[in-house]
C-alpha cells in the first residue's frame, strides 16, 4: 500500500504509524518518479481525492485492468480558471482501466453495519481517527487556512466551548 503525504513528517507517520509499504512526498514534486520507485509493478486500485497532477500520476502508474475510485478533486478547488484534467488520461483505454465516481452518500444502506464494525475497529486500535483541534470559533478560520495549506493532520475540527 502506497500512500501520500505533504511533507518528509507526515511521509516519516505515514510508513511508521500508520502501516503503508511505501510513501510518497508530494511536495518533493516528480510524482510519476516517487511513484514508480515506491510501486515498480505498478499499481490496481488508487483512491483519488486529489485529481490533477496526483490522478495523472495514477493513470500513468495503473496496471492493466487497474481501478480508480474518484471521490475528489482538491487540486481543483481554488482554481480561478478552468484546471485541464490529467492529459495521459487515453491510457485508461490501452490499460482497460475502470474509473468510478464515489459518493460516500450512496452508500447510507451500508451506514449500521460500518458503524459496528467501525466501532469494533476503534476499540482494538486497527482503525485510527487522527485529527487537528483548534480551540474556539475565533480561531475557526485560522484552522481553514492551515487545513489548505496542509498543516494539519487528519480532519481539521474547531472545539466550541468546553
Amino acid at each position: 500500500m502506497v500512500g501520500s503525504a505533504g511533507g518528509p513528517e507526515k511521509k516519516r507517520r505515514l510508513l511508521e504509524e500508520f502501516g503503508y509499504d511505501a510513501a510518497i512526498d508530494y511536495r518533493e514534486g516528480d510524482l510519476e518518479g516517487q511513484l514508480a520507485e515506491a510501486a515498480p509493478d505498478g499499481i490496481d486500485v488508487y483512491f483519488d481525492n486529489v485529481g490533477g497532477d496526483h490522478l495523472r500520476a495514477a493513470i500513468g502508474a495503473m496496471r492493466t485492468h487497474g481501478r480508480i475510485a474518484l471521490c475528489g478533486a482538491i487540486s481543483m478547488y481554488n482554481a480561478t480558471e478552468p484546471v485541464p484534467g490529467p492529459d495521459n488520461l487515453h491510457l485508461a483505454v490501452g490499460k482497460r482501466l475502470t474509473l468510478r465516481g464515489f459518493i460516500v452518500g450512496d452508500h447510507y444502506d451500508l451506514f449500521g453495519e460500518y458503524a459496528q464494525r467501525a466501532a469494533t475497529w476503534l476499540a482494538e486500535g486497527s482503525l485510527r481517527a487522527e485529527q487537528t483541534v483548534v480551540e474556539g470559533i475565533d480561531h475557526a478560520v485560522d484552522g481553514f487556512l492551515d487545513m489548505m495549506r496542509g498543516a494539519n493532520t487528519g480532519k481539521m475540527l474547531v472545539r466550541l466551548g468546553s
